[in-house]
């Protein structure tokens, strides 16, 4: 692996977005930029925060597909195998109900308030990615 300053800048400017927009939601309206909950105030039904969270998820779409159209399209490799898809979709899903949040509310903004919850479901949601990553490469390749 080869250290690229282009990539390692792209990721601070990306880091710094994400930072700089969970902060402004947390201090604007009270809210973590978690995406599951944000997902979720999205699809219920009596959500007085809609629009917000539309525009929230707009740009989570949009951001890449920009970058994609003014600078290149990201190198990104994932499996074709529609059972993997969906089940890792499933997984995370119950991970995220489980884990009372995804790992961008809990490692962007639970972290960086020193949340013990937030630090410790980060230590699993890592170990977790870490073990499935050892063991499931020798199976589906990669």
């Amino acid at each position: 692996m080869i250290f690229d300053l282009t990539d390692a800048l792209m990721g601070l400017a990306g880091g710094l977005l994400i930072g700089a927009a969970a902060a402004l939601l947390l201090l604007a309206n009270g809210k973590i930029a978690g995406i599951s909950g944000i997902v979720a105030r999205t699809i219920r039904p009596a959500s007085s925060d809609r629009p917000e969270t539309i525009a929230f998820i707009a740009g989570l779409v949009g951001a890449p597909a920009l970058y994609a159209v003014l600078v290149a399209p990201p190198d990104i490799g994932i499996t074709q195998n529609p059972a993997l898809i969906l089940a890792g979709g499933v997984i995370v899903g119950l991970g995220t109900v489980l884990g009372n949040g995804c790992t961008s509310g809990h490692g962007v903004c639970g972290m960086s308030r020193l949340s013990v919850r937030s630090i410790i479901a980060v230590g699993v949601f890592m170990a977790v990615a870490v073990l499935t990553t050892v063991f499931l490469r020798p199976v589906v390749g990669g």
